[in-house]
C-alpha cells in the first residue's frame, strides 16, 4: 500500500475541512406561549405542541389560544 508522497499542508487540510461546520438549529416559535423551541419538539415553557397540551407542565401560565 502507499504512502503520501508529500505532507498536506495546513492550507489544503483546512480547505477539505470547510464544508464540516456545523450549521444552527432551527429555532421556531410556540404558537401557545410564543418561546423559542426546536421544531417539531413539544414547548418545555407550557407543554403543548400543535396546538394540545401534551406534558403537564408545574408552574407554568395555562394561557388559552388568542
Amino acid at each position: 500500500m502507499q504512502a503520501p508522497k508529500r505532507k498536506t499542508s495546513k492550507s489544503k487540510r483546512n480547505m477539505r475541512r470547510a464544508h464540516h461546520a456545523l450549521t444552527p438549529s432551527y429555532m421556531a416559535e410556540c404558537k401557545n406561549c410564543g418561546s423559542p423551541v426546536k421544531s417539531h419538539h413539544v414547548c418545555m415553557s407550557c407543554g403543548y405542541y400543535d396546538g394540545k397540551q401534551i406534558v403537564a407542565i408545574q408552574g407554568a401560565e395555562t394561557s388559552a389560544h388568542a
